[in-house]
């Protein structure tokens, strides 16, 4: 089946996770700018429109039952894995990704002066999200299952202390975008994480761990920026 161009990239993931895949090797912001057609991602991101839709389209044709639908699941079950996988996961790698860029940065900072910011940033970015996770399961997630309660006809409609959950949302967006932002920063800094001649194992160790926490984020980010979020905000008005 021809791919729809004009679908968003987050629209294009929430209906098959194996589209994350094509976008990552894309270099394809699908989750804090997946609000964009996939003609504006390809262009922003300097790809030819017709290779990405391919690739799409065989990302597609290979998808399995075993794919979760999180389009079809309820808020309560999205919230419930967003915490015990994303959320669990940023709690688990932080204090060791704390531990490796210490030794790494301690061992060859002196020959590899970009190793004091990389470091800088990954403690920016674990007080940012661990704040952040704190807050999201606190205030937000709650309100967003008693609101899928209360359109169900199970519960009252909840009055939030926020005014209107349009805030919180907000809010958490913006902190997304400045977590995305630091880590392509480190990226950057990195040179896409690539390991240079003279760096050890725990070097090495470090910028795959580094890679693969920015792969989750983005899967984090694009649940609930381009499902959980709007789906709250129409349970909200409705």
């Amino acid at each position: 089946m021809p791919i729809n161009t004009e679908k968003t990239v987050g629209q294009m993931v929430a209906e098959n996770s194996a589209a994350a895949r094509v976008f990552e090797q894309a270099g394809i912001d699908y989750c804090c700018g997946g609000q964009r057609s996939l003609e504006e991602a390809c262009r922003k991101a300097r790809m030819s429109l017709a290779e990405v839709a391919a690739l799409l389209e065989k990302a597609a044709a290979a998808r399995t039952s075993a794919d979760r639908d999180w389009l079809s699941a309820s808020q309560a079950e999205l919230v419930e894995h967003i915490v015990r996988k994303h959320h669990a996961y940023v709690r688990e790698e932080l204090p060791r990704l704390a531990a490796l860029v210490a030794k790494v940065n301690g061992v060859h900072g002196g020959r590899h002066p970009e190793l004091a910011e990389i470091a800088r940033i990954v403690s920016e970015v674990a007080g940012e999200m661990t704040m952040h996770t704190m807050k999201e399961e606190n205030i937000l997630f709650p309100y967003i299952v008693e609101l899928e309660a209360a359109a169900q006809g199970e519960a009252a409609k909840p009055i939030p202390m926020f005014g209107t959950v349009q805030n919180p949302v907000r809010m958490m967006m913006m902190e997304h975008d400045s977590t995305g932002a630091h880590m392509k920063a480190l990226r950057d800094l990195s040179g896409d994480y690539a390991v240079p001649a003279d760096g050890c194992t725990t070097y090495r160790v470090l910028y795959e761990a580094l890679a693969a926490f920015e792969a989750d984020l983005h899967q984090h980010v694009h649940l609930e920026n381009n499902i959980l979020f709007p789906r709250a905000i129409e349970m909200e008005s409705l």
